[in-house]
């Protein structure tokens, strides 16, 4: 195995939208959300290191999720688990833990990739990673994995590649935001539009390089802890700065006005699982077409149901069609599925008048 091959795996999110499973104190990410044994960030663990020495998978995460990455992932080291002390969306943790990764061997290539996504052919997952890794080992670039999209979705960005390449490895002519369905519907049509997954790959010298050309402040707050990093004096560096980095996203921060950006079409299926409907898509139904998660269930004239329940637990249906229907200890969710984006509102609503426990 390579041992210049780097992951950071990002688990900081909270995963709002599949309430009330997913918490602020517990996100979905350490949660068997699929009902297969492990949790999300166990399988994506898993995944990375069929390519990725284990010992090289960062895990980039939020400081009071600490306790469950060493629960769920107990071959990590505390090298290996970068907490931000404070919110600051993607460019600045993957900015500071890049630099880590430089100090400790500034010959690293590495993917960035979701903790809490669905990938199905994880051998064709590795392939595209290792021909990326190969192709960035060779070239300033940074890279991405894009998605072919199946529907005019309205919920992701889009990656406008040449429409001339014929090469695996496609120039990419512009980000585009998410778009409204009419716009969505002209992307597909043209041919070389691509979902963005959030999945980047790139040598450790080209990203830091794009940091420093494109975001030259948020480059210096960090570049300052260089002594700092992978001694006793990082944490103290982080935890008296890093509340001071910009809240962006990689995608503005170097991504977008880079001219040096590249994406592979996976060739995998993918599923970013961002709601109970993108879940209930992947999994298997039972004969009245309801997806269930460990629950026993007895149904009369329901279907199309999102139905998750402890393990066990026994939950019967009656007339009920295409609602999300979940219990978790002092919260049961009764929702139509058509109506899924509005959880998080529900959510501030139940914590409004209930108390912040209970998300």
């Amino acid at each position: 195995m390579n041992k210049n091959y780097y992951a950071i795996l990002m688990a900081g999110g909270v995963g709002s939208r599949f309430w009330p499973v997913s918490t602020q104190d517990f996100p979905k990410q350490f949660h068997d959300m699929l009902g297969t044994g492990e949790t999300l960030i166990q399988k994506t663990f898993q995944r990375l290191s069929k390519l990725i020495p284990k010992e090289n998978i960062f895990i980039l995460t939020n400081a009071r999720y600490n306790n469950l990455v060493f629960e769920q992932l107990p071959e990590v080291t505390s090298r290996q688990v970068v907490l931000e002390p404070a919110m600051r969306n993607t460019a600045p943790c993957i900015l500071y833990a890049s630099l880590k990764i430089q100090k400790e061997n500034p010959d690293a290539v590495m993917i960035v990739a979701p903790s809490d996504h669905w990938i199905e052919d994880e051998q064709a997952f590795t392939q595209n990673v290792q021909q990326a890794f190969e192709f960035c080992t060779q070239n300033n670039a940074l890279m991405t994995l894009g998605i072919t999209p199946t529907f005019p979705n309205t919920g992701y960005g889009y990656i406008e590649y040449n429409k001339a390449a014929t090469n695996t490895i496609k120039k990419v002519n512009q980000f585009r935001e998410k778009p409204d369905y009419e716009t969505a519907k002209q992307f597909i049509a043209q041919g070389n539009f691509l979902w963005n997954a959030g999945i980047f790959m790139w040598s450790v010298k080209s990203v830091i390089e794009a940091f420093k050309t494109n975001q030259p402040n948020l480059y210096a707050l960090f570049e300052k802890g260089m002594e700092a990093y992978n001694t006793n004096a990082e944490t103290a560096f982080i935890e008296a700065h890093y509340a001071e980095a910009e809240n962006i996203s990689v995608d503005y921060a170097i991504m977008e006005s880079s001219q040096n950006v590249y994406v592979i079409p996976a060739t995998f299926d993918w599923n970013d699982l961002g709601t109970w409907g993108s879940l209930y898509d992947k999994l298997d139904k039972d004969a009245a077409n309801n997806a269930v998660v460990n629950a026993k269930t007895l149904t009369e004239g329901a279907t199309g149901n999102m139905i998750r329940a402890p393990k066990g637990k026994v939950v019967v249906v009656d007339g009920i069609n295409d609602y999300i229907i979940v219990d978790k200890e002092e919260v049961l969710l009764i929702f139509p599925k058509a109506k899924e984006q509005d959880i998080k509102k529900v959510l501030q609503s139940v914590k409004d008048k209930f108390g912040d426990n209970l998300g």
